[in-house]
Order: C-alpha cells, then structure tokens, then sequence
C-alpha cells in the first residue's frame, strides 16, 4: 500500500484529493505511480521535510483509498474510510512503513436528514458562487457533491482551518456530530465571504460617488479660477483663504482645522462677532511656512570666513559650530544637540547667532525671554480668549517666513515662574529634538514641526536655570576678552561701525592706539566689549557736531582728546596695594560682567574672642572663614594661643556689594596665617580655590575671567587648585605669559610658597 504524508489537509472519507505526479512521487519515496494503487494518506503533525520525520511526527488516524485517475501530471486520490495506525516505523530511505486497523463510523445520522442538510448546503453554495463571473462553471462542480464530507473537501483549500482544526473532524467517530461539525464550518464561511462581497460592493458605490463629486468639484474650480481671473477685484477672503489653505502644503492635522475655522467664517458671514478672530487665525496658519526645506551643502570653509569676519576669537566656539554644521552636511538633516551660550554681557552671544544663520544662508530669528513669566508666551493662548495670541516660538517661525531658522533664544537664565504656570517647563518641548516635531502651539490647536530650526540659546549664568531644561542644552562657555582682543575689535569692528552709524567718515577721524587703549582701560571695566562700544559711540556723538562743522578737518583722537570730550571720571580700575602688612592678601573673584581682585584683610584688636565678619558676605563665604580660622587654629596652635582673647575681624573692601561663593577659602586662610604670624604676604601674589577642612584645595569656575583680572590688575603669580589646570586650555596666551600659575593641593603649600609656614 502506498504511504502518503501530508500536512494541512482535510482528510474525509468520500472526498478526493489532487497531487502534481512529481510531488506525490517526491513524498511517497519516489515509487511509480498506477491506476487503482491502494494507498493511505497521514496526516503529519507539523510541517516537516521528510529527512526531519519520525515515528511521533503523524496524528493516529489516517484515510485509505486508491488512485482513481492519472491525467496531464495529476493525480486524483479517491478516499474512502478512516484506519487508525499502528505501529509507525520511518525507513533509511525515507520512505514509511505502518500497521492499520479500520476504524468505525458511528452511523448515528438520518439519511433522509443528511440528504436535506446536502441539499440545503448546495443551495446556499450556488447562492455564493452567484455572485460571482464563474457561477455557471461552479454550479456544474457543485451538482457533483454527493455527500457532505466531499462538500467540505472541495471547499477544503478556501477554508481558514489550522492543522488541528482539520484533524478534529477527522478523528470524530459520530456521522451526526460531523455532520453539525461540517455545517457550522460551511455557513461561516459562506456568511464571511457574502459579508465581504456586500461591503467590496458598497466601497465601489462609495469610490464611483467620491470620484464624481472629486470630478464636479474639479471642475467648478475649473470655472471659478477662469471667472476669478477675468475679474481679480471680486475674489473673497474665502476664496484667498481656499488657495493658500490648498497650496501651503499644511500636515493633515492642520488643513482639517484650518479647513474646519474657513466653513465657521463662511457660515458666520464678514459681519460676525466672530469673524475677526477666525480671520486671524486662517492668515496666520496659512502664512506659516508648512514644507520642509531641501537640505543644502554647506561650505565648511566659507562658514569658518564668515564667523571669523564677523568676531574676533571664540576659536572654542567656532570649532564647536563648524562641528556641528559638517554633522548636518553628513546626515542632511539637522542635527546635534542644542547649544547654550553662556558668558558676561557683551561677548558676543546674541550676535554671533545672526552670523551662524548668515554662514547656513538661513534666515535669523531672535526671541527675547528675559523677564518672560507666562508658560502661554511660549506655548501661546487659547482661542477662546480675547485678544489671543500665538506664542513667541511660533510668532518667530512665522515672521521668519521657513521652517528652518536660525532662532537664538536670548537670556533663557532671566525666565521666572508665576501663577499662569512655568515657561521653562514649555520650553522643554520645544527644545527637546525626540518631541519638537509634533510642537503645539495652543493658539494654532494643531502640530508642527520644528526639529528643522536649529535653536541657540545665550545666558549669563546657569545657576537660575532649570535642571530638566539644562539637561537639553550643550553648555559652551564665552570667556571675557583680553584688552589685546578688545583693542582688535575696537580697531576692526565698534570705531568703523560707530562712525557709519554717526555719519562720520573714514578720512574725517582717526583713532590712535594709545586713545583705544585709553578707552579700554580707564573708562570700561567689563568681560565683553558692550560697554566699550557705548563709549566709543558717546565719543563719536561728541566729536559729530566738531566734523559737522568743519567737514574738511581731519579729527585724530589721542589719549588728551578722550580725557576732554569724555564725561565723568575715568573707571577706577583694581590695582595690587603699595603698602605689605600681615593680614592682608590679594584673592580672585568671578562677576557677571568679568573678573575682579579682591583683598581679604584681618584685624586682631582687644576684645572677647569673637569672629566679626563684615563686607555684605553670604552664608558659603562665612562658612569658608570659619573654616580658615579652624585651619590656622590646627596648623598655627602657638600663634592662636597668644591671641585667643583677641576679637578677630574679617572684611572684604566694597562693603556696598554683596559677595558669596567658597573660592575665596584659601586667600582667607593664608590671611588669617599671615595676622597670626605676622607675616606679610607679597602684594603681587594672588591666589583663589575653595578649601576644605583636611586642608585640601577644592576646584572653582570663572578661571579664565579671574586670571585675566590679575593680569589686569599687575599681579605676577597666581595660585590655583591643581584639578582646574584642564581650564588652562580656555585662558589666552596673552595672559598666561604675563602671569606666573601655580597650581597647588593643599594650602600647605601655598603657606610655605609665600614663607609663612
């Protein structure tokens, strides 16, 4: 008896099945196939190659029969009744050998019943295929069926029956309960498919009615475009409103909205309450520009001429925007993180985000948010609101006219919350490249796709802002100029805008070095050149009304000339003290406008034992002279002895302006040494860093600003924390070769370096 092993098959007795001759050679061991051969057909478990089968791989009933036609390459078997197996061995060649025992039906069906439930399921099977081209071909087939089980077979390869489903109908004994078995399948499926035609049916209906009304629409625009040209003077706001809304290439989101407030303004009429606001709202979404831009190459060179053309230095932060543009250029897409300028006022931060927009060949956008303290003057305000407006963000992008500005954000340290909710916290959205994509903007009620703006960000300080929005910015500090640098950006910047600006011509005025210098160091005291800019145009403003005058004369302004024409008193600027007495020593202090020196003087005189702090000092600068007095206490026993009924006093000159921060450790603790030893610590040297208990020396910020003041102020040799040495990198060269830097552990050894230990 030939052994066939299938998969996936129903196998029921009275039904037939059909083999390519090839394919049935290939799975029954390559034997020769003839009329009437007696066979037996298993059901394998799972889909299996015949090298992977065994003994457990085939449910335990199968279905005999035999060949009962071979034509044209197929082979029709006829099966006739179920046999369970027994005894399963799998041959080396593949081929499979097996015991039988026939297995009973359960003739527990009426006959008369069976024929009324074939009769009823051929009726409905014609129904099915009536629907259908080939109905005449099927109702031809399905006269055949002359049982149950072959109605079932034929529709056997249509059915959606997983392997074990099959075989549950196989191994049911009961005529009867296979019977409801094969009927509940065939309605099923026969209840889907007339489903599926009906809905197939009615989306036609559907598609041909939105075809023709696509078609009527198209061409009434047809004719409406050819009579709006004709007379130009009779198109509406609606009309103006249809087309931009149609060509503006708006996301999905926005055009059902835009498309939504357009019919309100149409049903409301132009003499609405309302019409107003929804005419704000079409003219501002449909003058956004909603299409991404094609991203360009970037010239790497040419952007680097144009930031060096615009400002003198910053190689830090020239590199760090080359870098980031040649990152776009690969990935042509923007890209990168967020850049947070920080630095003191006048150094650069606001402008040299209009010359990263001029080197992109993008269009600049500056959003101010000093003093902002309402979440809806970035997110905007709602609609139902009087007077609402969009916020500034999207205000920006639409005055800007892309989608892809250069937007700096300015003085994002200045925000503050209120009541009406946090705008730190909505600006976390916008900056945040995994969100801005889908930005809303309340005013608009629809996203929109920022992550094409590339956003910077300037502040003075990070202390005031917000550790999450923080945490989305890459912090690139702005160092104060050298009065070298200022001199440069004096000579090649400020006096040639400065005169354009006062109508001055070139060969009507001349500035002399010496008069720069004069300017830079006697009448601004600041890390930026703002202030010196102010001063040269305060001169030039003087000096106007002379070349007003006498328009040939050629003005050149000397040192005398700025002393004459300038008002008020030259700045005091810091110098190093004359006078050497223990107790006092020269530190280094940050400010938002640059570095300062600063002396921490001591007194002891008659009196209690008591610590007087005076200066306007902070807590953390109180806390490093307590621990400067413990220090010297420790190192110092004998010396404190003698003077423990002494009052001490610690003051820090200008009284007036408030001071805190712990850099200022260790020039207190070298103070107090110096008073309690009586010895006196050289003027000229200087020093700053934080100090702890054990004695060791702490790192600080602000190192670049805090040497550039001691070069200033004529100092020749600093102490520093030897982990700030890496913050060497960021001070000029001018300043380190003037001043000797002396980085130290512990203030043991700025003690015995300035001979008092």
């Amino acid at each position: 008896m030939l052994v066939i092993p299938v998969y996936n098959m129903l196998l029921l007795p009275d039904a037939n099945l059909y083999f390519q001759q090839n394919e049935l050679r290939k799975i029954s061991g390559s034997r020769s196939i003839v009329l009437n051969e007696k066979t037996i057909v298993i059901l394998a478990k799972e889909k299996l190659d015949l090298k992977d089968m065994k003994e457990d791989s085939f449910y335990p009933i199968g279905v005999v029969g035999s060949v009962s036609d071979i034509r044209e390459g197929f082979v029709t078997i006829s099966l006739q009744y179920r046999v369970n197996l027994e005894n399963v061995f799998i041959n080396p060649d593949q081929t499979i050998k097996l015991s039988i025992s026939r297995r009973n039906d359960t003739h527990d069906l009426d006959e008369s019943e069976a024929r009324e439930k074939l009769k009823d399921m051929i009726n409905e099977m014609k129904k099915y295929a009536s629907g259908f081209d080939w109905a005449k071909a099927a109702d031809a087939y399905i006269d055949q069926v002359d049982s149950l089980n072959m109605a079932i077979s034929m529709m056997s390869p249509w059915l959606k029956l997983n392997n074990e489903e099959r075989y549950e109908l196989l191994k049911e004994d009961s005529e009867k309960k296979r019977a409801e078995m094969i009927e509940k399948i065939m309605y099923e499926f026969l209840e889907v498919g007339r489903i599926t035609n009906e809905a197939t049916s009615s989306q036609q209906k559907e598609y041909q009615q939105m075809y023709r009304e696509q078609a009527i629409k198209r061409q009434m625009e047809h004719l409406q475009k050819e009579l709006d040209d004709m007379h130009p003077e009779n198109v509406t706001d609606i009309q103006k409103f249809e087309k931009k809304i149609a060509e503006s290439g708006m996301n999905d989101a926005a055009r059902k909205e835009a498309e939504k407030v357009l019919n309100r303004l149409r049903q409301e009429g132009q003499q609405s309450v309302e019409s107003g606001i929804l005419y704000d709202y079409l003219d501002f979404v449909t003058s956004l520009s909603w299409k991404k831009e094609e991203p360009r190459h970037i010239d790497l060179d040419k952007a680097r001429a144009i930031l060096d053309e615009d400002h003198y230095g910053l190689d830090k932060v020239k590199d760090r925007i080359i870098q980031q543009i040649a990152v776009m250029n690969l990935k042509k897409q923007q890209s990168g993180s967020i850049l947070l300028f920080v630095g003191a006022p006048g150094t650069g931060k606001t402008s040299i985000g209009k010359s990263i927009a001029r080197s992109l060949g993008r269009e600049y956008v500056r959003v101010s948010l000093g003093g902002v303290h309402d979440e809806s003057d970035i997110r905007g305000h709602r609609r139902t609101y009087i007077g609402a407006m969009p916020g500034r963000i999207m205000d920006g992008i639409q005055k800007s006219g892309v989608s892809n500005p250069v937007m700096v954000l300015d003085e994002v340290d200045k925000l503050s919350d209120s009541y009406n909710g946090s705008p730190a916290s909505a600006l976390l959205e916008v900056l945040d490249p995994e969100q801005n994509n889908t930005f809303t903007d309340h005013y608009m009620n629809v996203p929109y796709d920022l992550s094409d703006v590339l956003f910077i960000c300037t502040a003075n300080t990070t202390d005031t802002i917000p550790a999450p929005l923080l945490n989305r910015m890459e912090v690139i500090q702005f160092n104060g100029y050298t009065p070298l640098e200022k001199k440069y950006i004096a000579t090649r910047h400020l006096i040639p805008k400065s005169m354009e600006a006062m109508g001055i011509m070139k060969d009507q005025m001349t500035f002399s070095d010496e008069a720069v210098d004069t300017l830079i160091n006697e009448y601004t005291r600041e890390a930026g050149v703002r202030g010196l800019r102010k001063q040269i145009d305060t001169l030039c403003r003087m000096l106007a009304v002379k070349v007003s005058e006498n328009p040939d004369e050629h003005i050149e302004i000397t040192p005398d000339v700025v002393h004459e024409k300038m008002s008020g008193h030259p700045m005091i600027q810091s110098q190093i003290l004359k006078d050497v007495k223990p107790g006092v020593v020269t530190g280094l202090a940050w400010t938002p406008v640059g570095g300062e020196i600063l002396y921490i003087e001591t007194l002891l005189t008659k009196g209690k034992g008591e610590l007087i702090i005076t200066g306007q000092l902070g807590d953390v600068m109180k806390e490093s002279a307590m621990i400067a007095l413990s220090l010297v206490k420790e190192n110092f026993p004998e010396e404190y002895e003698k003077y423990k009924d002494y009052d001490l006093h610690i003051h820090v000159p200008s009284g007036a302006v408030p001071k805190d921060g712990p850099s200022a450790g260790v020039t207190m603790t070298t103070a107090l040494a110096s008073l309690f030893t009586n010895k006196p610590v050289d003027p000229h040297i200087a020093m700053t860093g934080e100090v702890a208990l054990r004695g060791s020396v702490d790192p600080i910020g602000g190192l670049s600003e805090k040497l550039m003041a001691a070069q200033r102020a004529g100092v020749t040799k600093v102490f520093i924390p030897k982990e700030n040495v890496t913050d060497l990198k960021e001070v000029s060269d001018e300043v380190k070769n003037k001043i000797e830097i002396i980085p130290v552990e512990n203030i043991k050894e700025i003690l015995k370096a300035t001979g008092i230990l």
